[in-house]
């Protein structure tokens, strides 16, 4: 049987500002290595409602303030109560710096009036001031979101540790909702408490850029087999692919950030 998966990259022309795109990339090509066919769906003002309830992976990228009131705008009403209920429903997904902000109560920006969120996400975010230290530069975190660490933790035989690339002015802050990780290089949410990212059902929400999927394509796997389980309904163990590339990038990235770990979680 050919599998199938339909991916839908919420608003690519707004939210795509920091090469987020990378993500949709690299989903796409390590399904397609294993014959999983991918059709990539535009979830965007064009996009009728009918679309988005078909989907079965969501990807989300960054995006200037103004890009987010506009994306804002239009997720609205039926919109919104649609990607409220894939997420619900475990649709799983990867939202990336703005997208987070979005899915949480409220983002206030340096200037200009609060974007109210869709409040999927117990976290709010929040902008010191043009005069605050954007927070930029190479991040690495170890993954303690329950029940993603451990299942990762499984396939890995170590500590599941991610990397990547931050650069936000704004500062998230968590509530009843769990951290993706403890930060071990970098700053994470807020510089402040040590988190990094968000973790609800199976949507992982973080501020590291890279793009995060290629960098660490284990994380790319956990989606793309957590898709298909879904919706084939069935346990899916996918074949493995030969990231010798990708394993040297992150040795070389470790060494650089000093980090003493294993070779397992590479």
């Amino acid at each position: 049987m050919t599998m199938h998966l339909k991916l839908g990259w919420l608003y690519p022309t707004l939210m795509g500002t920091y090469g987020d795109r990378g993500n949709v990339i690299c989903l796409e090509k390590r399904a397609q290595w294993r014959q999983i066919t991918v059709e990539v769906i535009p979830l965007d003002k064009e996009a009728p409602l009918n679309v988005w309830e078909e989907v079965d992976l969501i990807v989300g990228g960054g995006a200037q303030d103004r890009q987010q009131e506009i994306v804002m705008r239009d997720l609205q009403g039926a919109k919104a109560e649609q990607l409220k209920a894939l997420i619900e429903d475990q649709v799983p997904g990867v939202f990336t710096c703005g997208s987070p902000q979005l899915l949480g109560k409220y983002y206030e920006p340096a200037l200009g009036q609060r974007i109210e969120g869709l409040g999927i996400l117990d976290l709010v975010s929040k902008h010191p001031g043009f005069g605050a230290k954007r927070c930029i530069g190479n991040v690495a975190f170890e993954i303690t979101a329950e029940p993603l660490a451990t299942e990762l933790k499984a396939k890995l035989g170590d500590r599941p540790i991610a990397i990547g690339f931050e650069n936000h002015g704004g500062r998230t802050y968590l509530g009843e909702v769990q951290p993706l990780g403890k930060v071990l290089k970098g700053y994470g949410n807020n510089g402040e408490d040590g988190w990094e990212g968000a973790f609800y059902q199976k949507a992982i929400a973080t501020y590291a850029h890279g793009p995060l999927l290629p960098k660490n394509p284990f994380l790319a796997d956990w989606l793309l087999e957590k898709a298909l389980e879904r919706k084939y309904n069935t346990e899916i163990h996918l074949d493995p692919l030969d990231d010798q590339l990708a394993r040297q990038a992150r040795q070389t990235m470790f060494q650089r950030l000093t980090l003493s770990v294993s070779s397992s979680p590479i």
